[in-house]
């Protein structure tokens, strides 16, 4: 019987891959974990307050509760990053490493996530390959590129099983924007819902890769469930979904709330957005474990204003 630890489950993707997880194997054998006390379906199972940084915390709550995959998700993003950027590496790295150890032990398999992050301004930015010039910008970048030379060695020096995507940015309705570059079109739609003007902090045609989080939580488990054979990448994989801009996803939104409107004042995180890819070639993992994305921006957006309507109504 797997036993499942997800660290960071009280971000975006966390607060949705543990209830994916418990679905899949069982309630109480996904156990959540964050330096806080999580809500909502996250209290629902098992869940263990772990600041991640206390590597001796982690190994007695893999021994406690006799841990076989784990998920490690706890990151500082790229905007926030920039705002305290030697934080964010000791965050991003100390606990990556300290995961990586207890794959030489008792944890049989790894998830670790990658970004488009860790592309930069020298990238070809359309159809990115999986393979290219890597030269990010930003703490966050640098994290996760360096993350992925970890894993790869791990995997290749020690026989660690850790398996990555890089993802694009993830839009879902059951947490808010938590500091991302991309999270934009994430708050789109709450302000919509919400009966509240929105002001986008990038401009109307900045073009960037996303991904609804039911396919990017799909994606992740069914990378971790595919054969060890099939999974040639052990730094981490293109994974594309869709591509689309600012502009773009308001006249989707509008197709729904026709009064709602959208001002755009470009700040810092322009620039960030400017050294990402605009669309990816995920060519590896469509061949080597057959991934293939379920949405488009239209049943995107449709998905977002029903889920944000029900979990309106219900707080």
């Amino acid at each position: 019987m797997e036993k499942i630890l997800i660290v960071g489950a009280s971000g975006q993707l966390g607060t949705e891959l543990v209830v994916k997880l418990r679905e899949v194997f069982g309630t109480s054998n996904v156990i959540a974990s964050d330096i806080r006390e999580g809500s909502g379906e996250l209290m629902d199972g098992p869940f263990e307050i772990l600041n991640i940084l206390d590597a001796d915390a982690y190994r007695a709550i893999l021994k406690k509760h006799g841990i076989t995959q784990v998920y490690h998700l706890a990151a500082v993003l790229s905007a926030k990053g920039e705002q305290d950027p030697h934080f964010a590496w000791k965050l991003n790295m100390e606990s990556l490493l300290t995961v990586l150890e207890s794959g030489k032990e008792q944890v049989r398999k790894i998830y670790w996530p990658s970004s488009i992050a860790v592309f930069g301004p020298d990238t070809p930015r359309d159809h990115t390959p999986q393979h290219t010039i890597m030269n990010p910008s930003t703490v966050y970048g640098i994290s996760k590129l360096a993350g992925e030379r970890w894993c790869e060695y791990y995997c290749q020096k020690y026989g660690v099983d850790v398996r990555s995507i890089r993802y694009p940015g993830l839009i879902g309705y059951k947490a808010k924007p938590g500091g991302g570059t991309t999270d934009y079109a994430v708050d789109i739609y709450w302000k919509a819902v919400e009966g509240q003007d929105f002001s986008c902090f990038l401009k109307p045609d900045t073009a960037l890769p996303m991904m609804y989080m039911d396919d990017a939580v799909r994606a992740t488990i069914e990378l971790m469930e595919a054969d060890a054979s099939l999974v040639k990448t052990r730094s981490s994989y293109n994974l594309a979904g869709m591509s689309f801009t600012p502009d773009e996803v308001y006249r989707a939104v509008r197709k729904h709330y026709p009064d709602f409107k959208v001002s755009y004042a470009p700040d810092f995180r322009q620039a960030i957005a400017d050294s990402w890819p605009k669309s990816i070639d995920d060519t590896y993992a469509r061949n080597e474990w057959h991934w293939k994305p379920a949405y488009d921006l239209d049943k995107m957006t449709v998905a977002m204003i029903e889920g944000l309507k029900s979990a309106l109504i219900t707080q």
